[in-house]
């Protein structure tokens, strides 16, 4: 089976529509994003609608109450945060669509307590896979895992000594 350009489109709009909210700390939207029970149609099986989550860190999260109060939760405590998406892939096959991508994010911190500005600003990269699932409100986020990359860096590679 081919997969038409046009899913393609459509998951790769989804994927950038949740980093979108997230960056705007739009919960409301966040959570229209994520597949709903009865959302697969009549006929959907017992748990076909459960939603995953992993953040970096984290344990695993199931359950459209315990993921949705994970994002409430990072929203309330996250004053900035930024999303550079890199090596994004899409896969789709029948009604399940596969994302994996590089997530480069920036977050700042509150403000010292005699400024408005933004506190330091971090850099942090993760490794993510989204799976979706096609509804007939278009495509909804199934589950989300991230990982953060721990790479050597050549000044590491340097200390170590032979055996």
């Amino acid at each position: 089976m081919s997969t038409s350009r046009t899913d393609v489109e459509q998951v790769e709009r989804a994927n950038t529509a949740f980093y979108d909210a997230l960056e705007r700390g739009d919960f409301e939207e966040l959570s229209g994003l994520w597949l709903a029970p009865g959302e697969l149609g009549p006929v959907e099986p017992d748990g076909a609608a459960d939603i995953s989550c992993v953040h970096p860190g984290w344990p695993v999260l199931t359950g459209r109450g315990e993921v949705l109060r994970s994002y409430a939760l990072i929203m309330a405590n996250t004053d900035y945060i930024q999303f550079f998406l890199t090596d994004v892939n899409v896969s789709v096959a029948g009604d399940t669509a596969l994302v994996s991508c590089t997530e480069n994010i920036l977050s700042g911190g509150p403000a010292p307590e005699d400024s408005d500005e933004l506190g330091p600003l971090v850099g942090q990269l993760v490794v993510a896979t989204n799976v979706f699932r096609r509804t007939h409100d278009g495509w909804k986020l199934w589950s989300h895992h991230a990982s953060p990359v721990l790479a050597e860096t050549d000044e590491d590679e340097g200390d170590e000594t032979p055996s």
